[in-house]
């Protein structure tokens, strides 16, 4: 069960990412954030920010320190959408 809602958490990631960049994109759980998505960290915030709305949560940004891929952003989320 887990793992459908890291795979739906990030296909909502992707979508997202699309709005933000303004271009497809196409993820894994072990897709780099910075490095294959070409994500710099406004980017990254104004994703977090479109994740935030979609999820209805906050993401503290201390905890972004350690995202670096799909997986671990879709970790974080799950794990704060379970003590919404």
């Amino acid at each position: 069960m887990a793992e459908l809602v890291t795979d739906l958490t990030e296909r909502e990631i992707a979508r997202a990412a699309e709005t933000v960049l303004g271009r497809p994109v196409t993820v894994t759980g072990e897709t780099d954030i910075a490095r294959d998505l070409a994500v710099d960290s406004l980017a990254l915030m104004n994703i977090v920010m479109e994740l935030e709305d979609r999820f209805d949560l906050s993401i503290p940004l201390d905890r972004l320190a350690v995202v670096e891929t799909v997986g671990d952003l879709a970790a974080l989320v799950n794990e704060l959408r379970m003590k919404a």
